[in-house]
């Protein structure tokens, strides 16, 4: 009976639970439609209000339209002769430098006390000493060899005419002894000698005649001897000469005056013939080393003064100061590398080098005068448009005028073409830039 009760009430409980979500469901829709009506009734009334706006606006005035005139700035043209200048970079070198080695070994006794790199010595100053002593004793020995030689051929001179007037001695002895042969050999075909007695001439003849020859090869053999210490004479001598010549290199001297740049000398050191000791370079004349373009070399190769022989000036920057040097084109490299884009050059500075800081391996500003163009103009490098244009303000209006581009001068360029004198020549730039653009200069512009 309990369960049956509790089943009757839990079933009208869930019937008003399903009835009241029904409801709120409708209640919510209506509620959306409405916020979309009412959205969509203020979009339609602000555009409709917008065109109304809009439909009622009052135009204003139009003002006429006006021409474009633009204020320009101009140069008037004037031919003239001009020679330009360019500037190219180069590097300082040493225009005459030396690797002096030494020519003998030993070990160095003395170094000169200015012997510092950098440190200028001049020519002739000795720079390091090398110990003398065996160079000496090789000198005394050649000279002791030279003096025995003369001795020695001095003896055998004296031997020579000993041996000559033996010679002479001997001969006449022969001649006596083969006439005595002669008178017996005659005696004895008479009768009145004996053959003893010939036969004892005979044998004197045959002794003398022996001895004779005997003092002949004796001659011939001093004089070959002679010929022999005379050639030991000449080695020498020769040797005299050599050990004189090491002698004098042990002291190494500046060849020529300049500034020391490497430095390897020190008391006590051994060094071998042939050893590189130090390098230096001349300080009275440097070369500056610069590429000049095909274009540039060939316009000035083409110029009445060509490229050697032309003056330059070369300027050196360093902490804020600024060196100028006057230079002289001396020679054109010795051949063309693809490398550096152009024509190597060597000028050379001779003056105002003594006391100058300058120094090899400077990185160096070069002005190199340019060809002279006779009968053209120079005009501001802005008057140029494209690559061969430049306008002309005729009556208040430009015109497109054809020029060549000769060469650059800073901030000029030298032109040739279809410019003539008094021409105004435009030099302000203008983007929109054709022919017929109406113009005015600034005077004009102020007045109105």
């Amino acid at each position: 009976m309990l369960q049956k009760t509790d089943t009757v009430d839990v079933e009208p409980e869930s019937e008003d639970k399903a009835v009241k979500e029904s409801n709120f469901s409708a209640a919510a829709v209506l509620r959306v439609l409405f916020q979309f009506f009412l959205m969509a009734a203020i979009l339609f009334g602000g555009f409709f209000f917008m065109n109304k706006l809009i439909a009622a606006k009052v135009e204003p005035p139009k003002r006429p339209p006006f021409k474009t005139v633009y204020t320009v700035d101009t140069v008037t043209a004037k031919s003239g002769n001009f020679q330009p200048s360019m500037v190219v970079y180069g590097e300082v070198q040493a225009s005459k430098s030396v690797d002096l080695r030494s020519l003998v070994a030993g070990k160095i006794v003395e170094v000169n006390p200015n012997l510092q790199v950098g440190s200028r010595v001049e020519k002739g100053e000795m720079l390091f000493q090398i110990d003398k002593f065996n160079y000496e004793t090789a000198l005394g020995s050649a000279k002791s060899t030279a003096i025995e030689t003369k001795a020695r051929i001095a003896e055998n001179q004296a031997m020579i005419s000993i041996e000559e007037a033996r010679i002479k001695s001997l001969k006449q002895q022969l001649a006596l002894a083969q006439s005595d042969l002669e008178r017996i050999s005659e005696l004895r075909k008479r009768g009145s000698a004996t053959p003893r007695s010939v036969e004892e001439r005979e044998l004197i003849v045959s002794q003398r005649s022996q001895a004779l020859e005997q003092s002949q090869l004796n001659l011939v053999a001093e004089k070959s001897r002679i010929q022999q210490l005379k050639a030991v004479l000449v080695r020498s001598q020769r040797s005299i000469v050599q050990a004189e010549r090491d002698l004098k290199d042990t002291a190494l001297l500046a060849p020529m005056t300049g500034v020391i740049r490497e430095n390897n000398a020190s008391e006590g050191r051994l060094i071998g013939a042939n050893d590189m000791i130090v390098s230096m370079y001349q300080d009275d004349k440097l070369d500056v080393r610069f590429t000049l373009t095909d274009q540039r070399f060939g316009r000035i190769q083409s110029d009445k003064t060509g490229v050697v022989g032309r003056q330059v000036e070369v300027i050196w920057v360093v902490g804020g100061e600024e060196y100028r040097y006057p230079a002289k084109i001396e020679r054109i490299g010795a051949q063309i590398t693809s490398d550096r884009g152009g024509v190597e050059v060597i000028a050379s500075i001779e003056d105002n080098l003594q006391e100058s800081p300058l120094r090899p391996g400077a990185f160096v500003e070069v002005i190199v005068p340019d060809k002279a163009f006779e009968n053209n103009f120079r005009v501001p490098e802005t008057a140029l448009y494209g690559d061969n244009t430049v306008y002309v303000a005729v009556e208040g209006k430009l015109e497109a005028r054809s020029v060549k581009v000769l060469a650059r001068d800073g901030d000029a360029i030298i032109i040739d073409g279809k410019v003539s004198d008094g021409d105004e020549i435009l030099t302000t730039r203008i983007a929109e830039i054709s022919e017929g653009l109406n113009v005015r200069p600034p005077q004009a512009a102020q007045q109105n």
